[in-house]
């Protein structure tokens, strides 16, 4: 059940991160090079300008791929925090010796928790990427 609900979890946030690879820092990559390319096309630059404006070519991909890692870790850091949480409630539940029965109950009120915690974070994850979305395509990113 916990490897079901990983994997879960792995395949909602790679197909969220793909869409807005491909929706979005794909065509900032790809203006990325084109930018950088032309910097090196300018004969009258020297190499200090060349390094410069290619780097500067950079800046935006650079800026929107910390913010989408941003909030991937932020949101996952939410999912972290509510199994941990899960997992205190159920140890500060458990008796000092607790039977095989106890274990197995206790373990069964974890796995709900947690599955819980993983419903609710698929859950956000569609407005998360709406609103990443809304972001990445305001001009926020641009040079």
């Amino acid at each position: 059940m916990v490897e079901e609900q990983r994997r879960r979890v792995e395949d909602k946030m790679s197909n969220m991160v793909e869409e807005i690879d491909k929706t979005y820092l794909r065509k900032m990559q790809s203006d990325m090079h084109r930018c950088a390319a032309s910097c090196c096309d300018n004969q009258s630059y020297s190499m200090q300008r060349v390094h410069q404006c290619v780097e500067n070519c950079s800046t935006p991909l650079n800026k929107a791929q910390q913010y989408v890692q941003g909030e991937l870790e932020r949101v996952q850091t939410r999912l972290q925090r509510c199994v941990m949480e899960c997992n205190d409630s159920i140890r500060d539940q458990m008796p000092p010796n607790p039977s095989q029965d106890e274990v197995n109950k206790f373990s069964d009120s974890f796995e709900k928790c947690a599955t819980k915690c993983v419903d609710v974070y698929c859950d956000l994850l569609p407005s998360l990427e709406k609103t990443m979305k809304n972001i990445l395509s305001s001009s926020k990113f641009d040079q």
